[in-house]
């Protein structure tokens, strides 16, 4: 038997052909098969079109050039451009000049944007080739970003296909490790002087893009790094490190050590990382082990997708935290806690700075995970059976989306918008994004590529029950308060409306007829317009939903009143409606064609549908849903007859605009706008949709709206509507051009002749003013012919000499600024329409189906239509000869006269009075309004550079960028063509005259009256510079429109199919794109330096601010455009700032020279930096305050500009291997041609040169500064600015010479606390650097902070336990060694550690310039310098801060001062802090705690006996400070402790240790201080020295638990932190390798001991006499001193402190073991602080993540506690704690769990207190909700016969009590029923009415509970109470009526107003409808 192959495949291509729209399924299409039958992999293959990514890249390209309507350049052309470009980088990176090599960066961008193809190893080469460029140490950030920028456009977005898979390239990941280590963790006193310099998040960037071209076989390698350096002081930033290192292939190594990790640490940041990771994991590993991972490579599906059933709880349960729901009325936000840890966790805090959106991740994690895993679970909420009922299976098979289901069904009352908070934001970007991902599946499924197994994938009815999840959350949201919800759940719902528009398109038209019929409520309405605009391709194409069609014209006839000028905000969204549909229609009437007939020619309707044969008929008298599919031919009648109503909507709507139009605000302001604000959002939102309904109407009605207009525009003329009236006429002009401009042109122009003939515009003004109403009738017609002249040049030709005479008559003519500024806004519309390249048809249908006549007579059914990008035909205007020859005309009659008339003003200027400069401004103004409009006329021809600003010693021409030459639709190209030359000489004159101006109008006296002429020159030098090819603003607002149209109809990046407006906007910015690579890099000729040099940058210093802030803007932007430019106006720049110039000349030179731009380019060149920082310091003399501002405000900025890096990026000479390599395989790629080995040999003879010369200038600038700032008549602001800048310059690879030292030296004391403190920071960056220099040996050493110290050296671990023995013990004296920086160790041990033996035998070798730099610190240092230093530090500080502190500066001053000589100066030292120790001034204890911290830090090198000598004197004195300490110095000297011991070995301090340890600790003293002083130098003591406090922490812990029963608060505060801490230091699971911790990951239940509990036997020893103490409590008022009470509060402080640390899981054990005592704590009212503790502590334990193990135990304590406590406050305050509880762990429970809460809440149900009883039915509504939906009917029965068996005796009766409760309980119980279900009603619901209003009247609480529960039910049924009314009959709405207001009257029955013409429904109205509505 053979198979038919070829029959196949075409079967399989149709069905996949349609993926663009395959997501949506009418219902007469969908089957309820689930398994879609997949082609066989042989099949599959065929289909999976062969062609490599080269030749897919060719054929995207082809749809690019196809639709541009000139030439493009070949592939060849473009590939010789590349090589080209990528000749010039490997030249720059061979002569290693980095700065040229970013120009050309930009060059290769410019060429990636062209599209043009770019073969696999090509592009990975470059990948290579940028990601070394970025491992460079030591180069600029800002530079090093470009190219991370780069490497990331190289390997483009991943939205659809990668452009490169992890078998095309490696990379490898050591290096960038290396040089991100030195980031994160720098060395101590080299930290400082980083700044904020982001270079890591940069880093990470790089390594987050390249991860999955990291060899996987490294995973290992990458885990041996980077676990031993992980630990709890380092968690925030080494987990960002994980999760952008290792590669997303071979997850079964690392994932169990992650989730372990994840779970025994407290953090948002990591909750963050880590579910961003899932994520991705679960999208990379969609397919398996099939995917593109392979066998080896990819995840094994397990239980839910790639998850084990324990780690798919912990994401979830994680994702459910991120959503910030307050369940359980707890007012907060349980995220706090781990923000809270994050904020106190490492010392270092996070380096790392991302913006993730966790929940954009979360629902990747949901949709990816979906598959058919499990039997399907029958819907059982409706069937009888037993209260123990537990449901089987899953929703729809799939496991994911049933926890989807339970998480989406117990957050649903808080998507309502009565229930919002700042939750509603996150919940419906929940629903926006999973709707989102899901589409992008369901379509990544539907391609012949889609490697994901076909049981694995989304199935129909998947799809349905994904949709049927999210509507009524999503129907919920709609309403939102806050607009951002409302747009994300009108995402969510115009995805969902794509994917299943049966199930969405009924119930959102039902809302929308709703919304739209009320008048009263705006918010409403807004929102019902604003989804039906998301919704508008269901709505109007019969291919999506069949039935949408004929609602059009209703829902457009009922939008027309939102169109009002006093609601701007409705009008913007009536308008966003009408414009999302019309842009699918054609406007016009088919009920005038034939029906009744299947129609022929409707192409898409044909191939996609077959015609239904059989008729069918509605019976008459039957009533029908508006909403429900009828058959083919019948929906496609009534949509016919429906479009007879489109003439009438028209012309409403042009009514109505002009209405609104009447009644606009008078125009006015500079700007001339009309009113504020929103009249103008609303004035451009009505012109967007007038542009798309005129784009869309038939001839017929074309001609119906052109008439009506222009018997408007002929009767009126309305001031307050010029502007707006002119739009509307261009809306016509776009649409129809000729018949636009054949009706108004000839009566405008009579018009306008006849009004300027009688004087209108004829009083002169230059500036703007208001509209005289004499001119009112001119401006109306001029701006009729703004708009009819916009569009349509072939138009135009017709009427040229009428044209060309009305400008010349305009021009002479209009003399005020108003009239003048229209008519050049005419004339550039005209050069505009007659110049432009740009497309001329942006219908919805190519322009030759729109002309079909079988179109026109059907064309409803290709409403809606999509194309794909080959199958759009763009119409565009090209200009014509004739077009061009016009141009000329205009240029040659009306713009020479023009220009000779402003040369002839211009050589005039003595005599200029307002009439000249009238004519003047009119003139220059008409004649660049021309030029404006000429963009692309005329293409720049070869330029003669005069002056290329260029040092020949140093730079090579050939290296100066040049922008590629591309195709750009330039009109006039060829330099031999007369009319090119005629057009160049017209502009070159243009630039000459406008030069003779600038000039002429400098030399005119009283220049301030001719203001208006100087901008109008600046104007005239902006437009010759800048309007060529396209701007880059405009570029980019092109950009983003293309995008928004483009997103607006597509579900997913993958969806080939979209709308034609959409792929014309598309070829609109590929072809603009073109113009604007013209726009850049362009050369300058001698006229274009002239205006730069002499007129632009001369009027930036004018002293007119308007006009120099105009010209600084223009200068800016030319020097953007032209190559150095900015280098050839800068000495004239710097010139204005020399002493003698005018104050507003400096003003000007200093906002150039501080433009970001500038200051960057200024401060990169060595010689303009020298000239630059000295211009700055040389401003001190002019006195202005302005001035001096801005001279503070750019040398503080400058700041970032000057550093070590920055020098060397300019003088690099080291070695770069890693790219010699890249360069080799990037040469193999080209041509042998592609180095120019001359230029190469050059240009790395020029690098050596520019190296010297560099270091030559930095040591020049160094000198200028320095003798600026020694200077005494240099102001000290000054002096610190110049101090500020010499900083800037100290540098590792060079010693700072010694006079520099002795500046630095001198300041230290200076009186100036700012100058000492920067003169300390100096001293400390020479010493640092100095030190570095010494230590390294090679360049990497130096730059990769590499090097070893000459003191330590390197020794292996290899029995982990007994090295840490060791570290407690005393040290050897002979052979011992300290460990400083224990910083591994936590979860695995690293293999070697750094150590310093204790006798050092080796020194610095210093080399002769530092020992010069040692000598000149030396000779500062004086016999007074210390005592100076000293009375300086003990002054009181200027800066007022909050609490007390060390200032860090002196601290890490006086170590460098110690450490540098070796503690020669201790003598000296001493005597002086001797008197500041013991003096009662706080500010002299705190220098002398300085002093010291630096003195013992800094002996950490000295020779012994200098050491023990401090210590001598030293230790004695401990007990002095510490007995004087007060309070407001004590902080100092727990200051003095930490920074002393900090990151040390305290063995080095063994004295100090000693003295520590040996303080009594008194607890029940008299002085709370002096006991807290004691206790707070141990909590100091243990968080400094971290995990060598273990040696002693379990004696302290025993002490602190043995004395929790403190009487002072301070105190138990204090042994709290400490329990806290030592359990921190205690917790070292410490495996002795990697191996061993990932084989316990993956084996042992808890790897990382977390759940053993530190404390157990003290907490146990306190949870047994707890009872004992609580029958010994004193009665009040005295009852807080109880024993019991006191130790209370001291655990529950202990657990608060903990629960809110990072490491919250270790006092797990022991909150679960305090649980019962907690609660039996919150019953405690008479001690308010203990109840208030318990409680809150009882809230946060119940909402963290519980691993499921002990999910039971405390399920089992809190419902033990709830059934066995004799008190009802216990369970009062236990029913939220167990609501928040459930909540939180909801996928864990069992369902045994949940049958116990269910047991208790019923028992609770009848409780004797009242307030638990309406405590467990709320939280009972709340869990039938979640997951008991299958034991309602048992329960309902249960509570009706306890209702009926209940009758209520008289209030006098003995068992009244009794029944009383047992009634309200039954009551509760079907109240809660009722409540479970908020948004619907169950066919359940309606029958319990009817016994609830039996007991309506009833005493309370019976009776308000039931008024409680119907005013709930009113509130949450209010927006589907139409719909919902018909599941009552007429005694059940009695009966809810009676519920809600306790008593009944008469009701009646009334139909409601139909929403539709054809059909009408019943409704019934109650009281209850009335008290709702």
């Amino acid at each position: 038997m053979s198979l038919d192959i070829s029959g196949l495949i075409s079967e399989f291509a149709e069905e996949f052909s349609s993926a663009g729209f395959s997501v949506y399924m009418d219902e007469e299409d969908s089957t309820s098969m689930d398994v879609l039958e997949s082609p066989s992999d042989d099949i599959a293959a065929e289909l999976v079109s062969d062609r490599s990514a080269y030749e897919k890249q060719k054929a995207t390209l082809q749809t690019y050039i196809d639709s541009l309507p000139y030439e493009c350049e070949s592939i060849d052309v473009m590939q010789a451009k590349l090589e080209y470009i990528v000749g010039k980088l490997i030249v720059c990176a061979k002569s290693k000049n980095w700065l040229v090599l970013t120009t050309w960066d930009a060059i290769l961008q410019c060429w990636l944007q062209m599209r043009y193809p770019m073969t696999t190893s090509t592009r990975a080469a470059l990948v290579r080739f940028y990601y070394e460029l970025c491992l460079l140490p030591g180069i600029e950030v800002r530079v090093i970003r470009s190219w991370a920028d780069m490497l990331y456009r190289l390997l483009g977005s991943k939205t659809v296909k990668r452009k490169l898979e992890a078998t095309d390239l490696q990379l490898p990941w050591k290096p960038l490790w290396d040089v991100l280590y030195k980031e994160l963790f720098p060395k101590s006193r080299l930290a400082e002087f980083q700044g904020n310099r982001n270079l890591n998040n940069i880093l990470l960037y790089v390594a987050e893009s390249c991860k999955r071209y990291f060899p996987a076989t490294d995973i290992p390698d990458m885990l041996e790094t980077f676990l031993p350096i992980l630990t709890p002081d380092t968690t925030l930033t080494m987990i960002p490190v994980l999760t952008s290192f290792l590669p997303p292939t071979h997850t079964h190594i690392y994932l169990p050590v992650i989730f372990r990790i994840w779970e025994a640490f407290n953090s948002h940041i990591m909750d963050d990382r880590f579910l961003e990771f899932a994520g991705i994991l679960a999208e990379e590993h969609v397919a398996g082990k099939e995917g593109l991972a392979g066998e080896e490579g990819g995840a094994a599906w397990k239980d839910i997708g790639i998850w084990t059933q324990e780690e798919w709880l912990m994401l979830i349960s994680k994702g459910i935290e991120s959503l910030y729901v307050p369940v359980g009325n707890s007012s907060q936000n349980v995220a706090a806690t781990a923000v809270q840890a994050d904020a106190t966790a490492a010392r270092q805090g996070s380096k790392v700075k991302k913006t993730i959106s966790r929940i954009s991740f979360l629902a990747k994690l949901f949709v990816y995970s979906m598959a058919l895993d499990g039997p399907i679970r029958g819907d059982s909420a409706s069937t009888p059976g037993s209260p123990n009922s537990q449901p089987m299976g899953y929703l729809a098979g799939s496991k994911a989306l049933d926890s989807l289901d339970k998480l989406i069904t117990s957050t649903e009352s808080f998507f309502h918008p009565s229930n919002s908070g700042h939750w509603t934001f996150t919940l419906t970007n929940l629903l926006q994004r999973l709707t989102v991902e899901f589409a992008d599946r369901w379509l990544e499924e539907q391609q012949p590529s889609c490697k994901t197994p076909v049981a694995h994938r989304l199935t129909p009815s998947l799809r349905r029950a994904f949709v049927d999840v999210l509507r009524t959350p999503a129907f919920l949201a709609m309403f939102s308060k806050d607009s951002f919800s409302i747009s994300m759940a009108q995402g969510a719902l115009r995805t969902m409306a794509l994917l299943e528009p049966t199930l969405i398109m009924p119930e959102l038209l039902e809302r929308a007829y709703g919304g739209l019929e009320v008048v009263n409520e705006t918010h409403r309405t807004t929102a019902v317009l604003k989804m039906l605009s998301g919704i508008s391709l269901p709505l109007v194409s019969e291919m999506i939903w069949r039935p949408g069609q004929k609602h059009l014209l209703p829902l457009l006839e009922l939008c027309l009143p939102g169109i009002d000028l006093n609601d701007p905000n409705k009008t913007v969204c009536a308008t966003l409606f009408i414009v999302s549909t019309m842009q699918h229609v054609k406007v016009g009437d088919l009920s005038m064609h034939h029906s009744g007939f299947a129609l022929s020619g409707d192409a898409p309707g044909e191939e996609l549908m077959e015609v239904d044969t059989e008729d069918i008929h509605i019976p008459e008298g039957v009533e029908m849903s508006p909403f429900v599919s009828l058959s083919k031919r019948e929906e496609r009648t009534l949509v016919r007859e429906s479009t007879a109503g489109f003439a009438d909507w028209v012309t409403s709507l042009f009514r109505r605009v002009l209405a609104l139009y009447e009644n606009l605000p008078e125009e006015g302001g500079k700007k001339k706008t009309t009113g504020g604000k929103s009249e103008e959002t609303v004035l451009k939102s009505i012109k967007s949709m007038l542009d798309v309904v005129t784009l869309h109407l038939s001839d017929q009605l074309f001609d119906l709206v052109l008439n009506l207009v222009f018997d408007y525009a002929a009767t009126n003329a309305k001031s307050n509507a010029i502007r707006a009236f002119g739009q509307l006429v261009a809306c016509l002009a776009r649409a129809q051009p000729q018949k636009t401009l054949d009706k108004f042109l000839p009566s405008c122009i009579s018009r306008i002749q006849e009004e300027l003939k009688y004087g209108a515009s004829s009083i002169r003004t230059t500036s703007t003013h208001d509209l005289v109403p004499s001119d009112t009738t001119l401006h109306w017609n001029m701006s009729i012919l703004r708009g009819c002249l916009a569009y349509g040049a072939h138009a135009l030709l017709k009427h040229k000499e009428d044209i060309i005479n009305l400008l010349s008559l305009l021009l002479n003519k209009t003399k005020n600024e108003r009239g003048y500024t229209g008519t050049a806004a005419i004339v550039t519309r005209v050069m505009h329409a007659l110049s432009g390249v740009y497309p001329s048809d942006n219908r919805f249908v190519n322009e030759d189906v729109w002309n079909q006549p079988e179109f026109n007579e059907s064309h409803n059914t290709q409403w809606g239509r999509l194309y794909e990008a080959k199958d759009v035909k763009v119409k565009w205007h090209i200009p014509s000869t004739e077009e061009v020859q016009f141009i000329l005309d205009i240029l040659d009659r009306v713009a020479a006269p023009a220009l000779d008339k402003i040369e002839t003003l211009a050589r005039s200027t003595q005599h200029w009075d307002e009439v000249v400069r009238n004519d003047f401004c009119r003139y220059l103004l008409f004649v660049r309004s021309i030029w404006s409009g000429l963009p692309s006329f005329l293409k720049e021809g070869p330029k003669d550079v005069v002056h290329p600003c260029l040092d020949p010693e140093i730079e090579l021409e050939e290296l100066i960028v040049d922008h590629i030459d591309v195709k750009a639709g330039f009109i006039l190209t060829d330099i031999n063509d007369p009319r090119y030359q005629q057009a160049l000489q017209h502009r070159i004159r243009f630039g000459n005259v406008t030069h003779l101006a600038a000039v002429a109008l400098r030399q005119i006296q009283g220049g301030e009256d001719h203001l208006d002429a100087v901008v109008a020159v600046v104007k005239a030098i902006d437009t010759y510079f800048l309007d060529y090819g396209m701007s880059r603003t405009d570029f980019i607002t092109l950009q983003k429109n293309f995008a928004q149209s483009r997103e607006v109809n597509r579900v997913s990046a993958r969806q080939k199919e979209n709308s034609r407006i959409a792929w014309v906007k598309r070829a609109q910015v590929y072809h603009c794109g073109r113009l604007y690579i013209h726009a850049l890099y362009r050369r300058r000729s001698s006229l274009d330096d002239t205006l730069l040099k002499e007129d632009l940058a001369e009027l930036c210093l004018s002293p007119y601010t308007r006009v120099r802030r105009l010209a600084q803007n223009v200068l800016h932007s030319a020097c953007g455009s032209y190559v150095r430019a900015t280098r050839y106006i800068l000495p004239s720049i710097f010139n204005a700032l020399s002493k003698g110039n005018d104050p507003d000349r400096i003003k000007g030179a200093l906002y150039v020279l501080g433009n970001k731009g500038t200051a960057a380019l200024t401060m990169s060149e060595p010689p303009l930096r020298r000239q630059y920082l000295v211009a700055l310091l040389e401003c001190q003399h002019e006195e202005k305050p302005s001035i001096q501002k801005l001279v503070t405000t750019f040398s503080t900025e400058c700041l970032i500009h000057l550093g070590e890096e920055v020098i060397r990026t300019s003088s690099y000479i080291a070695p770069t291997p890693g790219i010699e390599s890249s360069i080799r395989t990037l040469e193999e790629e080209f041509s042998p041609a592609i180095i120019d080995s001359e230029l190469t040999k050059v240009a790395v003879e020029c690098a050596a040169k520019r190296a010297k010369r560099c270091l030559e200038e930095s040591d020049k600038t160094v000198r200028s500064i320095l003798e600026i700032a020694c200077r005494p008549t240099t102001h000290w602001r000054y002096v610190h600015m110049a101090m500020k800048f010499l900083m800037g310059f100290l540098r590792r690879d060079a010693v700072a010479p010694p006079e520099l030292v002795r500046f630095f030296m001198e300041q230290t004391l200076s009186p100036q606390s700012g100058i000492r403190v920067s003169a300390e920071q100096a001293i400390v960056k020479t010493a640092v650097l100095m030190k570095i220099r010494a230590y390294a040996k090679t360049d990497d050493e130096l730059w990769l902070c590499k090097w070893q110290s000459p003191f330590a050296k390197t020794i292996p671990i290899n029995n982990p336990p007994a090295f840490l023995e060791q570290l407690y013990q005393p040290v050897n004296e002979v052979d011992g060694f300290y460990v400083d920086l224990l910083d591994t160790g936590f979860l695995a041990w690293t293999k070697t550690i750094k150590c310093y033996p204790v006798n050092l035998t080796n020194s610095v070798s210093w080399d002769l310039a530092s020992r010069q730099c040692l000598q000149a610190m030396r000779s500062c240092i004086g016999k007074g310098y210390f005592t100076q230093l000293a009375t300086l530090w003990s002054q009181e500080s200027s800066k007022a801060s909050g609490s007390p502190h060390l200032h860090a500066e002196n601290v890490i001053f006086m170590i460098t001062l110690a450490k540098l000589f070796n503690g020669e100066h201790m003598h000296s030292i001493l005597p002086i802090v001797e008197p500041l120790m013991i003096d009662a001034d706080k500010f002299k204890q705190a220098a002398a705690a300085e002093i010291l911290t630096g003195l013992l830090r800094g002996s950490k090198h000295w020779p012994k006996q200098t050491r023990e000598e401090l210590w001598s004197w030293l230790t004695p004195r401990f007990n002095v400070i510490f007995t004087q300490a007060k309070p407001d110095t004590v902080s100092y000297w727990t200051s003095f402790l930490e920074h002393t011991l900090l990151n040390l070995d305290p063995r080095r301090f063994q004295p100090l240790v000693d003295w520590i340890l040996s303080l009594h600790l008194d607890f029940q003293g008299d002085s709370a201080f002096s006991m807290t002083k004691a206790l707070n130098v141990i909590v100091v003591f243990i968080d400094s020295v971290g995990v060598r406090f273990n040696g002693v922490s379990e004696k302290y812990a025993s002490i602190f638990f043995d004395n929790a029963d403190s009487n002072y608060a301070e105190i138990r505060t204090s042994i709290s932190n400490a329990l806290c801490l030592i359990a921190k230091y205690q917790w070292r699971p410490a495996y002795p390798s990697v191996d061993a911790l990932l084989a316990a990951c993956a084996e042992s239940p808890d790897p990382l001991r977390i759940r053993q509990g530190f404390f157990s036997y003290h907490v146990q020893s306190i949870i047994d006499n707890l009872p004992k103490w609580k029958d010994e409590r004193f009665s009040p008022p005295r009852v807080s001193q109880s024993r019991y009470d006191k130790v209370g509060l001291t655990m529950l402080l202990w657990l608060w402190v903990s629960l809110h640390s990072p490491e919250a899981c270790l006092v797990r054990p022991h909150a679960m073991a305090l649980l019962p005592e907690l609660l039996s704590m919150s019953e405690l009212s008479d001690n308010p602080e203990l109840q208030k503790y318990s409680s809150a502590v009882l809230r946060v334990f119940s909402s963290g993540h519980l691993p499921p193990s002990l999910t039971h135990i405390v399920l089992e304590n809190l419902v033990s506690a709830i059934q066995s406590s004799e008190s009802w406050r216990i369970r009062l305050h236990a029913l939220p704690a167990l609501v928040v509880f459930f909540y939180r762990n909801l996928l864990t429970i069992s369902s045994n769990g949940v049958l116990k809460i269910m047991d208790v809440l019923l028992d609770c149900l009848s409780d004797e207190n009242v307030e638990v009883r309406e405590m467990s039915s709320k939280t009972l509504a709340g869990v039938v909700r979640c997951s008991q939906r299958q034991n309602i009917i048992p329960l309902k029965n249960r509570f009706i016969s306890l209702a009926r068996s209940v009758k209520l005796p008289s209030r006098t009766h003995h068992d009244y009590g009794e029944s009383l409760r047992k009634l309200h309980s039954a009551i509760l119980g079907l109240c809660a029923l009722i409540e479970s279900f908020p948004y619907s009603v169950e066919p359940w619901m309606p029958s319990l009415t009817e016994v609830l209003a039996r007991h309506a009247t009833d005493p309370p609480p019976i009776s308000t509970t039931i008024r409680h529960c119907a005013s709930e039910f009113k509130k949450t049924h209010q927006d589907t109470w139409h719909k919902d009314q018909l599941a009552f009959d007429e005694d059940q709405l009695q009966s809810l009526s009676t519920m809600l207001v306790g008593t009944s009257y008469y009701w009646n029955r009334s139909a409601p107003p139909s929403g539709l013409r054809h059909q009408q429904d019943v409704r019934i109205t109650s009281p209850y409808r009335l008290c709702i509505n």
